[in-house]
């Protein structure tokens, strides 16, 4: 009986699976829209519609087989499941064009369509040789990635019951008492700063197609971009600007986004996060220009100009670049390791320990000092907000940040000793797992084509860790463990 209840579990979740199959091939083909400009780039861009075929019968073969009851609803550990699964479909499918068209091996595919779903931009491919077709499919899977994957997909999967794959994805921010008001909200706000951006950048000087990538990219702070010398290749100031502007809107909450599309800007005030964001801008950028950029820019208006752009990209997770790393002194790296360890907003599209977090700690700290000046008998309350809704600090979030906290270090530790064992220093390996573990995109030279297999895949789960945020990996594996150890003895009693 428990074994057929299972089953049809199962059956709720590969129908869910099944349901991205088949909703895959739509973004897959949205790539080939460049061909209408560039008709002689379509031979080399067949490989999006062969995977998209291979994708759709994929999913017809799982949603004929996996029949479920119409409106039945998801536990929060099965949407785990659907998640962890929908972000290794999701990789896998967007690695096959890049090795059907023959411009990477399958370990480089999968390392580039990791970086570019969890919105890493650390990059293996020649954006001067390949076609733009798949420049353009890169920025699409930052895009898409920063939304997140069951945001994006909610109202077609799951509909109103969706809360399970909504939580499962690490969102705290349920917008509106709908799922699928929920989604076509940040689907509005999130398209219309993307448009805000073309527009700004063509106005900055961008040619459209340019405008087009970086504005899904900044706004996404994955930091693809169409040019060898990212950002800075550009030289303009007011290029510079459109993109600070998008990198912070990227990198902040969507129930912030939410509230203050609402004219709440009391709730907004009342958020930690973007007073926090600002107090380590206005902190690590004097900090970057006093103490390393003297060395490489004589001019002060310089040294601030490439410090703020090189701060924010680091703390937002975008991994943009204006200057090259190579003369930077220690003291400089140092600031960009902690910049993109800290991350962004919670339920933004950044990465690291996210900024609630670290205001969350700073509130506890602060609530211990208060308690140690009073009486033993005395109650202390101190909240803190998150969007629109009210938290009061309590030993399950104490709890919870010391779980991500301790997850965060310990593969931190892990990946920059694997990347030491390459011959790598200590330093430049901290800088890069630290860029990939918070999916930044920031490098100093590690990561190339001619990288190691065994490095390029410690940077790719470091970048899939970093982006699910190792709880719902913890959910889905202990679900599925604990069934197949049910299944398992039930078979063996039989």
């Amino acid at each position: 009986m428990f074994q057929n209840i299972l089953k049809q579990r199962y059956r709720l979740v590969f129908g869910y699976l099944g349901n991205l199959f088949i909703f895959f091939p739509i973004l897959l083909l949205i790539p080939l829209s460049y061909c209408i400009w560039n008709p002689s780039t379509f031979a080399e861009s067949l490989s999006f519609i062969v995977t998209a075929f291979l994708s759709f019968v994929m999913g017809l073969v799982l949603k004929m087989t996996m029949r479920v009851k119409p409106g039945s609803a998801i536990t929060v550990q099965e949407g785990a499941i659907v998640v962890l699964f929908s972000w290794i479909i999701a990789i896998l499918l967007s690695a096959l064009p890049f090795v059907i068209g023959g411009y990477l091996d399958f370990t480089q595919a999968v390392f580039e369509s990791t970086s570019g779903w969890t919105t890493t931009g650390l990059t293996l491919v020649d954006v001067e040789k390949i076609p733009g077709t798949f420049l353009l499919w890169r920025s699409l899977m930052q895009y898409f990635g920063g939304a997140g994957i069951a945001i994006i997909m909610m109202s077609a999967i799951l509909g109103p019951s969706g809360l399970g794959l909504y939580k499962a994805e690490g969102r705290m921010d349920n917008l509106v008492p709908n799922i699928k008001s929920s989604t076509r909200t940040i689907a509005v706000i999130y398209g219309s700063y993307a448009l805000a951006g073309i527009v700004m950048y063509v106005l900055a000087g961008m040619n459209v197609f340019d405008a087009v990538n970086h504005s899904l990219t900044a706004l996404a702070t994955g930091g693809f971009s169409t040019r060898t010398g990212s950002i800075g290749e550009f030289n303009s100031i007011f290029i510079e600007i459109v993109t600070i502007v998008l990198m912070i809107l990227g990198a902040t909450g969507f129930g912030i986004h939410y509230a203050l599309w609402k004219k709440n800007f009391r709730a907004f005030w009342k958020n930690g996060e973007p007073k926090l964001m600002f107090v380590i801008l206005a902190v690590f950028t004097p900090l970057l220009m006093t103490g390393t950029l003297t060395v490489v820019y004589s001019s002060g208006a310089e040294r601030f100009r490439h410090g703020l752009f090189q701060t924010v990209s680091a703390l937002t997770g975008t991994g943009f670049s204006t200057v090259d790393f190579v003369p930077w002194n220690q003291f400089g790296i140092y600031l960009i390791v902690l910049l993109m360890i800290f991350g962004g907003d919670l339920d933004s599209t950044s990465g690291g320990l996210k900024q609630y977090r670290l205001f969350a700690l700073i509130m506890i700290l602060w609530l211990e000092i208060r308690r140690y000046f009073l009486p033993k008998d005395a109650l202390l309350k101190q909240e803190i907000w998150k969007g629109e809704t009210k938290r009061y600090i309590d030993d399950s979030l104490v709890k919870e940040i010391l779980l991500v906290f301790s997850l965060y270090f310990f593969t931190y530790a892990v990946g920059t000793g694997i990347l030491m064992s390459y011959g790598n220093s200590m330093v430049l390996s901290a800088f890069e797992f630290a860029s990939a573990l918070s999916t930044v995109g920031l490098s100093v030279g590690i990561t190339s084509p001619g990288a190691p297999a065994g490095l390029l895949w410690t940077e790719t789960i470091g970048m899939f860790l970093g982006r699910l945020e190792f709880v719902v990996v913890i959910y889905a594996i202990t679900k599925l463990l604990r069934d197949g150890k049910i299944i398992f003895r039930r078979r063996r009693n039989a």
